[in-house]
């Protein structure tokens, strides 16, 4: 009688971790920057900055939807000092990011933002290089449930 009931008893463990076991796989979304670009633009008579451009593109199988993409500068200061890049510490501000709206599998989007860095400048000559370590980086987005 033991027997039997472990026979019975084995055999609904195995059908229920068959049942359970088989989950549907949920797909994920991929998004990765194609190649982006870094320029200088003069703000004002002693100031500049620098703004990012490129292509964002979704590399998985479902579509994506509110990417949101900024730039940072590793190796920008945080004080503003003449002639030297500096970051402000506060959250970014719309114009320092690019938001896209939906993105389908393979598709790819030009995106573009302002203000990664500044310098103020008191001799008012345009910056001679770029920050040593500068980046581009998607924030978030969200997955479309299909």
């Amino acid at each position: 009688m033991k027997v039997r009931l472990t026979i019975v008893i084995t055999c609904f463990l195995v059908a229920f971790m068959s049942l359970t076991g088989c989950k549907k796989e949920q797909k994920q979304g991929r998004v990765t920057v194609k190649d982006y670009q870094f320029v200088t633009r003069q703000d004002g008579p002693h100031s500049y900055a620098i703004d990012a451009k490129g292509t964002v593109k979704n590399v998985g199988s479902v579509d994506v939807k509110n990417i949101i993409i900024t730039g940072y500068c590793n190796s920008c200061g945080k004080m503003m000092i003449n002639g030297q890049w500096f970051i402000s510490d506060v959250e970014k501000m719309p114009e320092q990011k690019a938001v896209i709206s939906y993105l389908t599998p393979g598709a790819e989007e030009p995106f573009k933002f302002k203000g990664v860095a500044f310098m103020m400048q008191q001799s008012g000559m345009k910056p001679e290089k770029m920050p040593d370590s500068m980046e581009v980086k998607i924030v978030s987005f969200e997955t479309v449930q299909q």
